[in-house]
């Protein structure tokens, strides 16, 4: 039995199935031959702070590191979105399944156009990223703290925490949702990087396991994500720095950079996806930058 690990999210949930049967399908495996195992992580139980300010994406792995590290799971699975940038030297990204939207989607009390939101709108994030693009875009909305699953959050903007907030396109139809809210164009709102895409990652001396995974791995969007995870990288990109990009299938790929305050926004791209390109994108994108806004990548 291959033993998936998981967080305990209903969208979590959602995606170890997703890789469930996708091993199934791929092995000729009855259901049974996989079990889920839902995790509890920090960044699950504390949920009235922005990831950053207490610990930023480990808060989604360092359990399932562990789990992975003492054997009580095979494989964990992830929206790689959430994955931080440099991995244990333990463990290994093995396969992606194919990426779903990139986009995010503009959800309001009122308003379905980002950009006819009434002057001063509160919009909901914790997101570096969109809060940064938000005050680049719309100088004049109040960006507030808004964390929690889906469902907490619809509900937090129901009751009126917020006038709008921004989702993740393909978290809502993998919860089985397209008709909530309305996808912003990437050209205004650039997907952060790995946005859309669910990864499996194991021990990396599992030779049996990666054999296992090779066989639903989807080529184009490992290369994609792979790619822009170099860019972060490259960049010597946090949790803290608002960064968004995206690789598209067999093109290049585009990024920018933001002060949080969307007082500066620098953008470039490249036509390949090589590492000798992504590694000269992250120094325009830097060679461009202020000196705040370098200082936020530590150059």
């Amino acid at each position: 039995m291959v033993k998936l690990g998981t967080r305990g999210s209903p969208l979590a949930l959602t995606q170890a199935r997703m890789v469930a049967e996708a091993l199934c399908a791929a092995h000729g495996w009855r259901e049974d031959a996989v079990a889920i195992v839902a995790i509890k992580t920090t960044g699950d139980r504390v949920q009235d702070r922005p990831l950053a300010e207490i610990g930023g994406k480990a808060l989604w792995t360092k359990e399932l590191e562990a789990a992975l590290a003492d054997g009580r799971i095979d494989v964990a699975v992830h929206s790689m979105k959430d994955v931080e940038t440099w991995r244990p030297d333990t463990l290994a990204l093995a396969a992606m399944l194919p990426r779903a939207d990139v986009r995010d989607r503009l959800v309001a009390n009122d308003c379905d156009d980002f950009m006819c939101l009434a002057h001063g709108a509160r919009l909901g994030t914790s997101s570096p990223r969109r809060g940064a693009q938000a005050r680049f875009a719309r100088p004049d909305l109040q960006v507030v703290s808004f964390r929690g699953n889906v469902d907490t959050r619809l509900s937090k903007l129901r009751s009126g925490e917020a006038d709008a907030t921004l989702l993740a396109a393909a978290g809502l139809d993998r919860l089985g949702r397209p008709d909530v809210g309305t996808p912003i164009p990437p050209d205004l709102f650039l997907p952060a990087p790995a946005q859309g895409a669910v990864g499996i990652e194991l021990r990396r001396e599992d030779e049996a396991m990666h054999a296992l995974m090779a066989a639903i791995d989807h080529a184009p969007t490992s290369t994609a994500v792979f790619a822009e995870r170099a860019l972060l990288a490259a960049l010597n990109g946090s949790c803290h720095s608002p960064v968004a990009a995206h690789a598209a299938p067999g093109g290049g790929i585009r990024a920018e950079i933001l002060l949080p305050d969307g007082s500066e926004r620098v953008a470039a791209a490249r036509d390949a996806t090589d590492a000798a390109a992504v590694r000269d994108l992250a120094d325009e994108l830097l060679r461009r930058a202020s000196p705040a806004l370098r200082a936020l990548f530590g150059s």
